[in-house]
């Protein structure tokens, strides 16, 4: 195959063994990878097992554009049954171990089993060792991947979890170069069940594409294309933080628990704001417009920021101080939590304090109270660490509430506030794994195309109306943002930001894989990988 190595590397930590799967090329042409690959392996292999027992699986799975200098090629999917909701879960995350997996031989690692004490799993081309994390347990995310690194050099993909998997905080999520996150639904507390602090990738062989010459001169000039749009100068300047200011002019901003679409700090959190603090911009692997945004925080800190995690840790929680919230965001990162869960879990625990629905709690705007509820989540200690670390469904079936737990499926909603936009509830509604925009950030055309005017936005001021072209739009965006670039796998942002053509995703897997894809053909795809996840 080419584009393809048609190797899966087994690891089974109960029995401390290794093993290499070859596997059939068709598998290859009706999946492709990433998410598609991950699927078919959980479909087949995965059934009525709790997810935080042995019997999950735990995968790590590259698609043929991974390795690869194309642009924003360097995601990886992570995918389980997911602790959280249940059902299947998955995350990608921009790292190294993409690159380093692909260059190592493999497509994907399927890890089952679960270690008798702490380790991590070494993997170096055709070498791999299980090996003690002994001395790694306990610590943070940023300081066991400089440990590892000291070890094995800096020339290595790390995935790594925090103190919030080892914990089996249910939205632990997996770190990699210290702020690189995915894996929302629980991928990091998978991890901890397994005793796996660290997966370390090392890899050096030439990856096999069809057409090499045509691999390059297509990332060339679709580099020179992403360099010349008109959007790009003001996207490295404030990347996703852009959003931030966005959002709050169409009302649909999340402040204080989404029980509004404005906040009135939000220019202290914006991307402005954002700019007058930047000490650093970080990228991906094969990345020419990096989003990645490194302010100082309050605490001299570093913090990498994006707008997820401002609007969810900032207006979310009445909190208008960037450097704050870069202080809640940066601990979120360290203890391996994902920063979407946590912002709407705390908000929840917010709004049940100012309902006085709990008595000793922490409301709105409350900065000190919420880095405690951080720790507390993190190491399920307190008097609320333990519920809320469960997530905000759990949470709101025994504090009550539950009219206000914003959650599908079990997974609490990103950072769209969609009470006006039925289009994008219905892409909550209908996401795989729950309500996460990966899927079909459809807000953005259904703002463009129906703008709501006025002052005042309030639900209640709303009749929402069914409307086929929404609905439409909907499937068409998640066959897109779902199927192909969680194939691929690749980063949806140079379409999304950039306006990079999406007919260049075709010409890449032909040169890679000599298939002569088709829209219709990868759309098929992605319906395949919904129905089995479905």
């Amino acid at each position: 195959m080419k584009g393809w190595w048609g190797r899966i590397l087994r690891v089974d930590l109960t029995r401390k063994k290794t093993t290499v799967q070859e596997y059939d090329a068709s598998i290859a042409r009706d999946f492709i990878g990433g998410r598609g690959l991950a699927v078919k392996i959980l479909w087949d292999e995965v059934k009525n097992v709790d997810p935080l027992s042995p019997e999950n699986k735990l995968i790590f799975a590259a698609g043929p554009y991974n390795g690869i200098p194309l642009p924003s090629s360097g995601k990886l999917v992570v995918a389980a049954k997911s602790p959280l909701t249940g059902g299947y879960g998955d995350g990608n995350l921009g790292t190294m171990a993409s690159v380093h997996l692909r260059r190592a031989g493999y497509d994907a690692i399927v890890i089952e089993g679960k270690a008798d004490r702490p380790v991590y799993l070494y993997v170096e081309d055709d070498h791999v060792e299980i090996l003690s994390a002994e001395g790694l347990w306990g610590l943070t995310t940023f300081e066991a991947e400089r440990k590892l690194k000291e070890v094995h050099g800096k020339n290595v993909g790390v995935l790594v979890i925090g103190p919030g998997g080892e914990n089996l905080v249910k939205y632990a999520t997996i770190i990699s170069q210290e702020g690189r996150s995915g894996g929302r639904p629980g991928m990091g507390a998978v991890m901890g069940s397994k005793k796996l602090k660290a997966v370390v990738i090392k890899g050096s062989k030439e990856i096999p594409v069809a057409d090499p010459k045509e691999v390059q001169e297509l990332g060339r000039k679709a580099y020179e294309e992403i360099l010349n749009k008109p959007a790009y100068e003001f996207w490295i300047r404030q990347g996703t933080m852009a959003a931030v200011e966005w959002c709050q002019e169409n009302g649909a901003l999340p402040t204080r628990n989404f029980s509004d679409g404005y906040f009135e700090f939000s220019r202290l959190i914006d991307g402005y704001a954002m700019e007058a603090m930047k000490v650093e911009r970080r990228g991906c692997p094969y990345c020419n417009m990096a989003c990645g945004n490194d302010v100082l925080d309050v605490e001299c800190r570093k913090s990498e920021l994006d707008y997820e995690n401002v609007a969810l840790l900032g207006s979310n929680l009445g909190i208008g101080h960037l450097g704050k919230v870069s202080v809640l965001n940066r601990m979120a990162d360290e203890l391996g939590i994902d920063t979407i869960s946590l912002g709407n879990t705390i908000g929840f625990f917010m709004e049940l304090s100012e309902r006085g629905i709990v008595k000793d709690g922490v409301k709105f705007g409350d900065f000190e109270g919420a880095k405690q509820l951080v720790l507390d989540i993190a190491y399920r200690k307190g008097a609320y660490g333990d519920v809320l670390a469960e997530g905000v469904r759990y949470a709101s079936e025994k504090l009550g509430g539950k009219d206000i737990a914003m959650h599908v499926k079990g997974l609490e909603v990103s950072g769209y506030n969609c009470y006006a936009y039925p289009a994008m509830a219905l892409a909550y509604g209908t996401s795989p794994i729950g309500a996460h925009h990966k899927d079909a950030w459809v807000i953005a055309w259904e703002i463009g195309t129906a703008p709501i005017e006025g002052e005042s936005r309030k639900a209640s001021e709303y009749k929402i109306t069914e409307d086929p072209e929404k609905a439409a739009k909907v499937i068409e965006l998640q066959r897109l943002r779902g199927g192909l670039f969680e194939v691929l796998t690749g980063c949806r942002l140079p379409w999304v930001e950039i306006a990079l053509d999406i007919q260049w995703y075709p010409k890449f897997l032909k040169a890679i894989t000599v298939i002569d894809y088709t829209m219709e053909e990868i759309f098929r795809v992605a319906d395949r990988i919904y129905t089995l996840i479905r």
